[in-house]
């Protein structure tokens, strides 16, 4: 069977999935991308956290930030130091609501840290508390109202558009980072993990 068939069960739900992120991801602010960036590359630290599969993005691109050379911690790990004066707090939330989320956003600002969030829901409780938002216009579970008007609907389950999205812009980012900081991929994999 030609696994490009047209009425294909996978097919079907590979175009949806595609769509989707590229609907999404069209609507996302070049500007707060690029704003974000500039946060990312000017910290002393970049702290990151998120809740389940948003939290796996945070940690995927903490990982790359690693390989950039840049000094970056995952909020909850052991050797996690405190935050302070010159660093940046990053949060992928898609509702903003996460509880242990913006406790860990009004920490970072009590201790004169910035906070940069991406999240579905500029208007949310860790969007209001950072200095840089971007907004992934994806509906979540948590949120059952339009997210400032730039959300759309989704037939995938749950959070899923929103957490694809957000892995998606930061690999963007990444790429913007190696320019910024004239990274190589070859320079970036010298710094990859090899207790392997």
């Amino acid at each position: 069977m030609d696994n490009e068939t047209a009425s294909s069960p996978f097919n079907e739900a590979r175009r949806t999935v595609l769509d989707e992120m590229r609907q999404t991801l069209n609507r996302v602010s070049c500007e707060e991308v690029e704003a974000l960036v500039r946060e990312v590359a000017k910290a002393r630290r970049v702290f990151v956290s998120g809740a389940g599969r948003s939290g796996l993005a945070m940690k995927a691109f903490a990982m790359r930030l690693a390989q950039l050379g840049l000094h970056v911690h995952v909020v909850g790990e052991t050797t996690t130091p405190a935050v302070g004066s010159g660093d940046l707090l990053l949060i992928g939330s898609g509702s903003g609501v996460t509880e242990r989320l913006v406790h860990y956003a009004g920490k970072a600002v009590a201790a004169g840290a910035r906070v940069a969030v991406a999240t579905a829901d500029p208007g949310s409780p860790a969007a209001r508390l950072a200095n840089t938002v971007v907004v992934i216009p994806a509906p979540t579970p948590k949120s059952s109202k339009e997210t400032g008007g730039r959300s759309h609907r989704s037939r995938q389950p749950m959070g899923t558009l929103f957490e694809q999205s957000l892995g998606v812009m930061l690999d963007a980012g990444v790429m913007l980072l190696m320019t910024r900081l004239d990274e190589t991929d070859g320079a970036m994999f010298d710094r990859h993990a090899n207790l392997e």
